[in-house]
């Protein structure tokens, strides 16, 4: 109860956020990214149950998301079509949650059995596995097509009808809201500080008399209840469910999004989702190499920042609570470095975009347009532009960052002599 009453602010907080949100993004297109924000925020802290908390590596849990989504799916078509008896579409993803559930307590009976990397292999079958059936058991999956279906199927309270998309954000961002405290819950729980000991030191864990295997067992079956949670409302936002919805790469996408937020922190995953969807969102349409850059963001992540985003956020935690002015200090030096870091990046994106275009287009016409502007791809002058660009940001790169590092150790160092005195 203390821990209710310590974070409540917080939940308000992102209450008024949700409820607010779309009255700043008005456009159809902004409450289409949001929605999508929602359903990956539950998504992405459902598998930081696995990889955060309980230390399970998998490739392949974007099958609960998916299944729950096609027997989602199935259920509003056949109460749309009177076989079913009505059951409330506002309450949705509780089916979506349990179909998620019965999937995880069947797989993780077998995947939890084992851990490290044999979990993460039979984690890559099932999903295999899985994806495979959604073009082979064409009676209930449809193939490459997937299954259609109409979230407008009763009558709701209040008059919702789920027919806007504004209704159907307000229903996502409510269950986002109601996961994410859940969660975060089950995180202070003497299961989530068990699941952590397991992640941390299983045979000590076992020494001491617990079951490992059913720790890791039910940490996979209750992320498997919220993934399906998150499916049930990807199938209500797009009243469409296909098989790359269980394929390898959501999971891969999903994974991105934990680690690049940051797995320690749980934070981390609600930053990684809202970053990869707006990416997602914008990039897709402005290049075709999205993918790649989605690779290298995590590549400099996990070499540079293993904590991810949330973590460095979480490394300015001392500096804040001590002093904001000496926070204020280091704004300078991180601009400099940000400015330096965007100059490198506008060169080496200029010649990825260039190298791209040449080895994916076979017509005739080398120009395409970088940055709005019109490039020939056959000429040396726009390479050489971009190749003097990019080394004159590594340049500025190595005369800012060691100043970066200097103001940090000096703000730090000032914390530690204070805490001394």
């Amino acid at each position: 109860m203390n821990g209710m009453t310590k974070n409540s602010p917080i939940w308000i907080a992102a209450a008024v956020l949700f409820a607010i949100l779309p009255f700043i993004f008005q456009s159809g297109f902004a409450l289409n990214i949001l929605s999508q924000m929602g359903v990956f925020i539950i998504f992405a802290l459902a598998y930081n149950m696995l990889l955060g908390q309980g230390g399970m590596l998998s490739f392949g849990h974007a099958i609960y998301f998916g299944l729950a989504g096609y027997f989602t799916a199935h259920f509003i078509t056949l109460m749309g079509e009177e076989a079913l008896p009505y059951f409330p579409i506002s309450l949705i993803p509780l089916f979506g949650g349990l179909a998620g559930l019965i999937c995880g307590i069947v797989v993780g009976y077998v995947s939890t059995r084992r851990a490290g990397t044999t979990f993460a292999m039979i984690s890559l079958g099932f999903g295999e596995l899985v994806t495979a059936s959604t073009l082979i058991l064409i009676a209930f999956f449809n193939g490459e097509e997937g299954i259609q279906t109409d979230r407008w199927v009763g009558p709701e309270p209040f008059g919702i009808n789920y027919g806007s998309d504004i209704q159907v954000y307000y229903l996502i961002a409510i269950w986002c809201l109601l996961c994410m405290i859940a969660m975060f819950f089950l995180t202070k729980t003497p299961f989530g500080r068990m699941s952590n000991a397991v992640r941390d030191n299983a045979e000590r864990v076992q020494f001491i008399g617990y079951n490992t295997q059913r720790v890791r067992w039910l940490a996979f079956a209750l992320s498997s209840f919220f993934a399906g949670a998150a499916g049930s409302l990807h199938v209500m936002n797009y009243e469409h469910v296909g098989f790359e919805t269980v394929s390898v790469a959501q999971s891969g996408l999903v994974l991105f999004m934990a680690y690049i937020g940051g797995v320690g922190h749980f934070i981390g995953p609600v930053l990684g989702a809202i970053l990869i969807t707006i990416l997602n969102s914008t990039l897709s349409d402005l290049t075709e190499a999205w993918f790649l850059y989605l690779g290298l963001i995590f590549v400099v992540i996990v070499l540079f920042s293993p904590g991810g985003l949330a973590g460095i956020v979480m490394m300015h935690e001392p500096i804040w609570k001590t002093s904001p002015r000496l926070l204020a200090s280091l704004v300078v030096p991180y601009i400099y470095g940000i400015a330096t870091t965007l100059v490198a990046l506008c060169g080496l994106i200029g010649m990825i975009e260039m190298l791209y275009y040449r080895s994916t287009t076979f017509s005739a016409d080398t120009s395409t347009s970088i940055y709005g502007v019109t490039v020939d791809t056959a000429s040396v002058v726009p390479w050489l532009v971009f190749i003097v660009v990019t080394g004159v940001g590594v340049y500025l790169c190595r005369m800012s960052y060691p100043g970066m590092a200097h103001s940090w150790n000096a703000v730090i160092n000032d914390i530690k002599q204070r805490m001394v005195s």
